[in-house]
């Protein structure tokens, strides 16, 4: 346990930013989830439009600290790939 006051502060600050985090990374994943969802749908519009959605909250996921750039990146291409192959 945390004996120094700064180290009770410190304590105090990561549950917070623990909350904020387990929130954006939530909302992320409900995006992607959007896009799986009309994706097996097979509607290609709202599967385009839930990509557009998707891909900046993604990259702003990045931006937080929530995951990496290219891990991000490789997110959004893979589901840009998925939706390109619904008609194809």
């Amino acid at each position: 346990m945390a004996n120094t006051r700064s180290a009770k502060k410190a304590v105090r600050k990561i549950a917070q930013r623990t909350e904020v985090n387990k929130a954006r990374r939530t909302r992320v994943r409900t995006f992607i989830r959007k896009v799986d969802e009309a994706v097996e749908g097979g509607d290609k519009k709202a599967a385009s439009e839930a990509l557009k959605a998707a891909q900046p909250e993604i990259m702003r996921a990045v931006t937080k600290g929530i995951m990496k750039k290219k891990t991000a990146s490789r997110k959004v291409s893979r589901l840009a790939a998925r939706v390109k192959k619904i008609d194809a």
